[in-house]
């Protein structure tokens, strides 16, 4: 080999021994730059003693309180409607009219027969008052005077035949004016003006939809338990959308059904809403939700802290002390600034120490029912007071030492060192479960 390549690889070779010392040097630098054992900033929460309301949900219909299909009771003609489709209407409010002129004309005819049969009844009483004077009474035969008196009869029955015949004229003639049985929304017209309608033709459906029901079922096993809620005080009810929030919470609880479904094991319910906003609608689906009671007392923690693991769910408690088998190095107290939940702000952004060192250790909880809409119950596990970790527990390992910060505190952003731990002690710890 030629002295020249020789001295080559001389000179690669020492190019590779500085690169490698100063990897290895920025590797091992001075432990003050490593920040991988710092504390590490969490959002904390204390468990809380709550009374919250126990809730019974499923799916329900909207359906109007009244339906009525809008049909004449009389036939003829339709002259013209008086309602705006899709509109509000009132009750006795003129829908439709139906062509009047016939029955005006059998009206007509009846007060006509009446004044003829009226101009008889008079003419017999007349005769009868003459046959009963004392002058002419001893010249007028009996039969002819009990002839003369069933002659007035009759004409009286004519008479009061014909006030009959008028008023149920007068009652048809009304019904050509098609009105409104009840307060609602009118709908699609079913007939056009200029048709011939019988008493079997619809114009119009009326749906009132103020105060408006909302029917849905529960599983036969609660029906004790609401019909002993219901006992107490009328139960609230709600309707949700598809995000669990609130739509109409003004419900009250009206019929619980008399059976159970032998089919599907469960039982109807009816509710009962203003509906003054017009929400809802008849006809639509309805997430409902039932307050049967409330839980006095209960423990409750934000959702955001309770995390799946492989053995069960499960929080980051906040503790004084190390866990066993953790790094128990202790540091140094410093005075506070703030308080122990605050930061140093001549810290470039780095969480303050402001007393003893706090750690964190995986502590198993049992959920129970949600808790409004962020919280959740913990049957076991926890005591109230107990603070538990709600942001940044992926930073977190059994045993870690953390900086506690008030909710809505923004942690410091981790440093490559942290998340590299955070990383390397994942891959093996098995921790990093997600939340419900």
């Amino acid at each position: 080999m030629s002295r020249g390549k020789w001295i080559l690889i001389a000179i690669v070779a020492l190019v590779v021994l500085v690169i490698g010392w100063r990897l290895l040097h920025r590797n091992s630098g001075p432990a003050g730059g490593d920040d991988s054992n710092a504390p590490v900033p969490v959002t904390v929460v204390p468990a809380a003693a709550e009374n919250v309301p126990v809730y019974l949900s499923n799916q329900g219909t909207v359906t109007a309180l009244n339906t009525v299909n809008v049909q004449p009771q009389v036939g003829g003609q339709l002259l013209q409607l008086e309602f705006v489709e899709g509109g509000a209407v009132k009750k006795g409010q003129v829908l439709a009219q139906i062509d009047p002129r016939s029955l005006q004309a059998q009206l007509d005819q009846a007060v006509a027969k009446r004044a003829q049969d009226a101009t008889q009844l008079a003419t017999a009483k007349a005769t009868l008052d003459r046959s009963e004077d004392p002058k002419y009474a001893p010249y007028v035969a009996q039969i002819d005077r009990i002839t003369q008196k069933n002659t007035v009869a009759q004409w009286q029955a004519s008479v009061a035949a014909d006030d009959a015949s008028i008023r149920d004229t007068k009652v048809q003639l009304g019904y050509t004016g098609i009105v409104s049985p009840i307060d609602g929304i009118a709908g699609i017209r079913q007939v056009d003006p200029g048709n011939v309608v019988t008493t079997t033709s619809t114009i119009v459906t009326v749906t009132q939809v103020h105060p408006i029901y909302v029917i849905f079922t529960l599983a036969g096993k609660y029906l004790d338990q609401v019909r002993a809620a219901q006992e107490k005080a009328p139960l609230q009810v709600a309707i949700l959308d598809a995000s669990n929030k609130v739509v109409e919470g003004d419900g009250v609880l009206q019929v619980i059904d008399n059976q159970i479904n032998t089919s599907t094991g469960s039982f109807q319910l009816r509710a009962e809403f203003p509906n003054g906003n017009n929400q809802l609608y008849p006809g639509q689906y309805a997430n409902v939700r039932l307050q049967v009671s409330v839980d006095d007392k209960a423990l409750v923690v934000p959702s955001a802290a309770v995390q799946r693991g492989p053995n069960g769910d499960y929080v980051w408690l906040v503790t004084d002390k190390a866990p066993a088998g953790a790094d128990e190095e202790q540091q140094p107290e410093a005075k506070p600034r703030h308080s122990w939940f605050g930061r140093d702000r001549a810290g470039a952004g780095k969480p303050a120490q402001t007393g003893p060192v706090k750690y964190v250790t995986m502590q198993s909880v049992t959920q129970g029912n949600e808790a409004g809409d962020s919280g959740v119950i913990i049957l076991s596990g926890l005591k109230t007071g107990d603070l538990v970790v709600t942001a940044g527990q992926f930073r977190l390992k059994e045993g870690s030492k953390v900086t506690p910060l008030k909710p809505g505190e923004i942690p410091a952003p981790p440093t490559s060192a942290q998340i590299n731990a955070a990383a390397q002690d994942g891959s093996h710890g098995g921790h990093g479960g997600r939340g419900h």
